[in-house]
């Protein structure tokens, strides 16, 4: 066999590997999608005003109950698989956990479902309620928490790539961070303007593009 083809065949524990971080590259695009698709077509809820969480109201909520628990899921299998591909070194630890964390709050979104609110589903009152559900706290909480795993994920794998001397990586992994965290912070002040919305779903496709993104370059070094 000559070298050329020995570098491309993986090993048994490289497949699996691979395997894994696959999931990093469909998670992302599964959820927008799922999201986006409802967004358009289900009565009452406006892109530009709701977040996607409202989607799992109503007699169709569980489309979007289930795009959190798969999505989560997809999300928890690309942790495994990077904690595989990083190996030892910088990040190795913490970057696999905080993604890892990512995954349990999409999965904690979707078994804890958000409030009704802004008249969505059709029939709710308009507006944010009075008192938050029990569920309703919950679900803010895994969310919450989810986020912010996410948002220090990109910083320790900006940390990883600058000791790899990936300018590059480090700079992408870092506008990705903040960004999100920006966003985030501007959606968790209770504002429910169209800048303010519009700015975090743009943060978020940011930052499932910089999970696919870093998903894709581990799974090519993969061997």
């Amino acid at each position: 066999m000559s070298d050329a083809v020995a570098r491309r065949v993986c090993s048994p524990a490289g497949r699996v590997t691979k395997s894994l971080l696959g999931y990093g590259a469909l998670a992302g695009p599964f959820y927008v999608i799922v999201v986006l698709v409802q967004g358009l077509t289900r009565p009452g809820f406006d892109l530009t005003r709701d977040d996607a969480s409202l989607l799992s109201n109503g007699g169709l909520g569980w489309i979007q109950i289930a795009n959190f628990l798969v999505s989560g899921a997809f999300v928890l299998a690309f942790a495994v698989g990077l904690g595989r591909a990083l190996g030892s070194g910088r990040g190795a630890t913490w970057a696999p956990r905080l993604i890892a964390g990512y995954g349990l709050g999409l999965i904690g979104g979707g078994i804890f479902i958000a409030d009704p609110m802004n008249g969505f589903p059709p029939g709710a009152p308009a507006g944010h309620p009075a008192t938050i559900s029990g569920h309703g706290v919950l679900h803010l909480i895994a969310a919450g928490l989810g986020f912010l795993c996410l948002a220090a994920a990109c910083f320790v794998m900006a940390r990883r790539f600058a000791a790899d001397r990936r300018r590059g990586w480090m700079t992408y992994s870092i506008v990705a961070g903040v960004a999100f965290l920006v966003a985030f912070g501007g959606l968790a002040s209770g504002s429910a303007s169209p800048a303010v919305v519009l700015a975090f779903w743009s943060a978020l496709l940011l930052v499932w593009s910089w999970m696919a993104a870093v998903a894709v370059h581990f799974y090519r070094r993969v061997s």
